[in-house]
C-alpha cells in the first residue's frame, strides 16, 4: 500500500485516511487538538522505518498527518525516547530525512521535501472508492499512486503495466471537457469519431476497441454512454493500456478507462468558470467544496456545469447540462459513509453520423466541405444519464481496511439519425437517398463491490493483499422501431440533388414501435492479489480472478409472435491469472514484466451466418518494460514492449451483424512516455507508440489504427516579472491509415495546439486555447464515407476562485 497507514494501530490518525483530497479534522474539538499540541507527551519509539515511526506518533499524539509513501521510501529515523511537544517529535525524527513537515490546520500536519519545501502533495488514499493520489491543487501532469492496474495503490514505478494519468491540471490547461478529447490528448489511444454531435465515438488501443470502463475503480458497461461523461466532475482519467482481466472481468486486451471523481476538501473552497470560444460555443460552472458542520466531520461538494454549443457543421447543436454531488460522513474514527449522485443531459440536433460519401459512382473522390452536414433537420440524440451511489469504508486497528460500495446507473437515449446513402452522380448530383433509424432504450446497471486490503507478515517481510467481490447486473429494455428504412421498405427518402442539400424538406420516417428487446447480462466475480516483497528491491504480484457471466436476449415481433426469438450465453468459472515483478535498478529506475490472460464475450447481435451467437474473444497479453521516477516522483517516464495474442476475434462479413472469428492474431508493439515536472513551473506529457497487428498469415489488419502516434504537450510558468503568465502547447501527429479493404487511405498528419494563462489577480485568471493553430484538414474518421475532423478554432475561458 503507498501510504503510510500500513502499519498504523490507530488509521484514522491520519488525515490519508478519509480525507482523500485535504487533510481534514474529524470530530475533536478546536480546544482538544489545540491542548494536544502544546502538551508534552512520553514516547519510548525504537529506531526503525521512518513510515512506521511517523505512523505510530500520529496514532499516539492523535494529529493527522498527510503525505505520499515515496517520500519515506527506503528511509529509517532514529529512536524516540523522553518526552516532547508534537513538534520537536516530529523534528526529532525527520532530522537528516531531508523532509520537513508543514502545519496545514489545527491539528494537521503535512510532510513534504525539505528542499523547496513548497511543494502541495495530493493526499494519499487508502480507499478503492479514490485510488491512488489526488491531483486537483497540485499543478502537476503525473500522479504519485494509482490502483487502476491491480487494485494495489501503487506508485507508477511499482506498477508493471502501462499507465497513463491525465490530470486535473491537465484537463484545465488543453480545456478537454468529454472523454473523446480526454483520449485524443493520450498516447497509445486512437480515436475514430464517426460522427459529430452522434453517439458511436470509439476508442482503440494496441490494435483493438476499447470496452473496459470504470468508475472511481468500478467497472460500468460500455453499452451506458460513456462517451457522453463530462470531466467537470473528476480530479482525472487514468488508462491502463493492455489487458487488465484482474480488475474488469471481461474486456479486451486494448486499455481500461478509470474516472476518478472529485471528492469533498476540508477546507472550504469554491470556483466559478466561464467560457466562449469559435462557432458560438458557450458554458459557464461552479463547484463548491468543504466541512458542512463545525467540527469537519460532514464533508460536501457541489458541481454544476452547463454548455450550449455549435459546431463547425452546419445545424449540428448541443445543449448539455451536469450536476455533480458527493458528501462523506465520519460516523466514527474508523468509519466512514459517502452518498453521491450525477445527473448528465445532452441534446443534440441534427447530429452528424458517418459524413458524406467518399467516391461518387463514377469513382472520383468527393469534395464536400468541412461544414457539409448530411443530417435531415428533423434527426436528433437526446441522451440522460443518472448514477447515485454510496459506500461505507472501514479501517482496522491492524492496519487492513474494507469497503463495500453500492451503485445504480440509469440511461434514457433516443435517437433518430440518418446515413447519407446511395451512389452520386458527379455531374448532376442525383442518386442519394436518407438511410434513417431510430433507437430508443433505457438500459441500467447496479453493481456491488466490496474487498478487504491489508498487510501480512510472511518470512520475516511485509506484504500486501487485497481480495474482493464484484456483482454487476445489467439491463436494457429497447424497442424496436422498424431498423433501417431504405428504399425496399417502401421508405422515400430520396435527395434530389446532394449539392443542394440543406437537411430540409427530407420525409421523416414513421417510427412507431413493431416489437422489443430485452438484454439481461450478470456476472459475479471474486478476486485475490497480493504483492511480494521477496527482496529489498524485488515485488512481486500475483493474483486471479474466478467471473461467472450469463447473458439472455429476447426479442419481440408485436405483429408476429412466431418471430419471437430467445438466447442464451453462460461462461462459469472463467479463470483470470495475473502475474507481475517489478525490480528496482536503483532508487530511480525500475524494470518490469507482467502477464495475464483476458476472457470478452462478443458484443451484443455479434452473430455468424447461421444467427449463432460467437465464441467469446479469449487471449493472452505480455508486457515488458522500463520505469523511471525523477523529481521526488514529480516526473515519470516508462518504456514498454508488449504482445498480445489473440483467438475469436470478430470480423465483419456481411449486413445485418453477421461476422466470422479469427483465430492467431497478434498484435506488437512499443510505448515510449514522459509525464510530469522538468522543472519548477514546466508541466510537460510526452507519448509515442508503435503498434501492428497481424492475423494468422502475417497479414496486417485493424489499419484504421495508426502504426505510429506521437502526443506531446507542455506549460511553462513564465519566470521574474512575468510569472503571471502560463505558455503551452503541443503537437498530436500520427501515420498513415486506411480501410482493411483499402478504399481510401489517409496520409499521415499533424495537429498543434497552443495555450496561454494570465492571472489577472490572485482569484481571476483568463485562458486561450487555440486547437489545429494551421487549420489542417484530416479526416477523423474514413471508410466509403468519411468525416473530417474540426478545423482551427479558439476558446476563451476565465476561473474565478474564493
Amino acid at each position: 500500500m503507498s501510504s503510510f497507514l500500513r502499519n498504523s494501530p490507530q488509521p484514522l490518525t491520519l488525515a490519508i485516511a478519509f480525507a482523500l483530497a485535504i487533510p481534514a479534522s474529524l470530530s475533536m474539538t478546536s480546544l482538544a487538538v489545540a491542548a494536544e499540541q502544546s502538551s508534552v507527551q512520553t514516547y519510548d519509539l525504537p529506531a526503525g522505518a521512518l513510515a512506521d515511526q511517523l505512523n505510530q506518533l500520529a496514532a499516539q499524539a492523535g494529529i493527522y498527518l498527510a503525505g505520499n509513501a515515496a517520500l519515506t521510501a527506503g528511509k529509517s529515523g532514529p529512536a524516540l525516547r523522553g518526552s516532547y511537544t508534537v513538534d520537536q517529535a516530529l523534528q526529532t525524527l525527520l532530522a537528516g530525512s531531508e523532509l520537513t513537515v508543514v502545519q496545514t490546520g489545527e491539528g494537521r500536519y503535512q510532510l513534504q521535501p525539505g528542499a523547496g519545501g513548497a511543494l502541495q502533495l495530493g493526499t494519499v488514499s487508502i480507499s478503492g472508492m479514490a485510488p491512488g493520489s489526488t491531483t486537483e491543487g497540485t499543478g502537476l501532469y503525473t500522479t504519485y499512486s494509482s490502483s487502476s492496474s491491480t487494485r494495489l495503490n501503487l506508485t507508477q514505478k511499482e506498477t508493471p503495466q502501462s499507465l497513463t494519468v491525465i490530470t486535473r491540471q491537465r484537463l484545465d490547461d488543453q480545456k478537454l471537457t468529454n472523454l473523446t478529447e480526454v483520449l485524443e490528448a493520450t498516447p497509445g489511444i486512437t480515436v475514430l469519431r464517426v460522427g459529430v454531435g452522434a453517439e458511436n465515438d470509439t476508442y482503440w488501443s494496441r490494435g483493438f476497441q476499447i470496452n473496459n470502463f470504470e468508475i472511481d475503480g468500478v467497472p460500468t458497461s460500455a453499452r451506458l454512454d460513456n462517451t457522453t461523461q463530462n470531466t467537470a466532475m473528476y480530479d482525472r482519467v487514468e488508462v491502463v493500456r493492455g489487458a487488465t482481466g484482474l480488475i474488469s472481468g471481461s474486456g479486451t486486451p486494448s486499455a481500461t478507462i478509470n474516472l476518478i471523481r472529485k471528492r469533498p476538501t476540508a477546507e472550504a473552497q469554491a470556483s466559478i468558470t466561464g467560457e466562449a470560444g469559435s462557432w458560438d460555443r458557450y458554458g459557464t460552472g461552479f463547484d463548491v467544496s468543504g466541512p458542512l458542520n463545525d467540527s469537519g466531520n460532514i464533508r460536501g461538494r457541489l458541481v454544476v456545469d452547463y454548455k450550449k454549443q455549435n459546431s463547425w457543421v452546419d445545424r449540428v447543436n448541443t445543449d448539455s447540462q451536469l450536476v455533480y454531488g458527493i458528501s462523506e460522513f465520519d460516523l466514527s474514527e474508523a468509519t466512514m459513509l459517502t452518498v453521491g449522485f450525477s445527473y448528465i443531459n445532452n441534446q443534440v440536433n441534427d447530429p452528424l453520423r458517418t459524413g458524406f460519401q467518399m467516391f461518387y459512382s463514377n469513382g472520383n473522390r468527393t469534395h464536400f466541405s468541412r461544414s457539409a452536414n448530411s443530417a435531415p433537420d428533423w434527426a436528433y440524440n437526446d441522451r440522460k444519464q443518472t448514477n447515485v451511489f454510496t459506500s461505507i469504508e472501514h479501517q482496522f486497528d491492524n492496519g487492513w481496511s474494507g469497503k463495500v460500495e453500492v451503485s445504480h446507473t440509469q440511461n434514457e437515449f433516443d435517437e433518430l439519425i440518418n446515413y447519407m446513402n446511395g451512389d452520386i452522380d458527379q455531374a448532376t448530383g442525383q442518386g442519394a437517398y436518407l438511410y434513417p433509424n431510430r433507437w430508443s432504450g433505457t438500459p441500467r446497471q447496479n453493481n456491488l463491490d466490496a474487498y478487504l486490503t491489508g498487510p501480512f507478515n510472511l518470512f520475516g517481510r511485509e506484504h500486501e493483499l487485497i481480495a474482493g467481490v464484484t456483482m454487476s447486473r445489467y439491463e436494457e429494455n429497447t424497442p424496436s422501431h422498424g431498423g433501417w428504412f431504405g428504399p425496399w421498405t417502401g421508405y422515400n427518402g430520396t435527395v434530389p440533388n446532394i449539392f443542394n442539400w440543406n437537411g430540409s424538406g427530407a420525409n421523416r420516417p414513421d417510427t412507431t414501435p413493431v416489437g422489443k428487446t430485452h438484454i439481461e447480462e450478470n456476472q459475479y466475480a471474486a478476486y485475490l492479489t497480493s504483492r511480494f516483497h521477496v527482496t529489498d528491491n524485488t515485488a512481486v504480484i500475483l493474483g486471479g480472478r474466478v467471473t461467472d457471466w450469463k447473458r439472455n436476449n429476447e426479442v419481440t415481433v408485436y405483429a408476429d409472435p412466431t418471430q419471437n426469438t430467445e438466447s442464451k450465453e453462460t461462461r462459469n468459472g472463467v479463470f483470470l491469472p495475473y502475474a507481475g515483478i517489478v525490480y528496482d535498478l536503483s532508487n530511480t529506475w525500475s524494470v518490469y514484466a507482467s502477464y495475464t490472460k483476458i476472457f470478452n464475450p462478443q458484443a451484443y447481435g455479434i452473430h455468424d451466418e447461421n444467427n449463432k451467437a460467437l465464441e467469446p474473444q479469449e487471449g493472452t497479453g505480455y508486457e515488458v518494460g522500463l520505469k523511471g521516477s525523477f523529481n521526488d516522483d514529480k516526473l515519470n517516464a516508462s518504456l514498454a514492449l508488449f504482445k498480445i495474442d489473440q483467438d475469436n476475434l470478430a470480423v465483419y462479413v456481411r449486413s445485418p451483424d453477421i461476422y466470422r472469428l479469427e483465430q492467431g492474431t497478434t498484435t506488437q508493439g512499443v510505448e515510449l512516455e514522459l509525464n510530469g515536472e522538468l522543472s519548477e513551473g514546466w508541466q510537460a506529457s510526452a507519448g509515442y507508440a508503435y503498434s501492428v497487428s497481424t492475423n494468422q498469415d502475417d497479414d496486417r489488419i485493424v489499419t484504421t489504427s495508426p502504426r505510429h502516434s506521437l502526443k506531446t504537450f507542455t506549460t511553462y510558468r513564465l519566470p521574474g516579472v512575468f510569472d503571471k503568465v502560463t505558455v503551452g502547447g503541443g503537437v498530436n501527429w500520427q501515420s498513415k491509415t486506411g480501410q482493411d479493404l483499402h478504399t481510401f487511405e489517409q496520409g499521415s498528419y499533424a495537429l498543434t495546439n497552443l495555450m496561454a494563462r494570465y492571472e489577472i489577480s490572485k482569484n481571476l485568471s483568463a485562458t486561450l486555447n487555440v486547437n489545429n493553430v494551421f487549420d489542417r484538414s484530416y479526416y477523423v474518421y474514413a471508410d466509403s464515407w468519411s468525416v473530417y475532423g474540426a478545423p482551427r478554432n479558439f476558446m476563451t475561458s476565465f476561473k474565478y476562485t474564493f
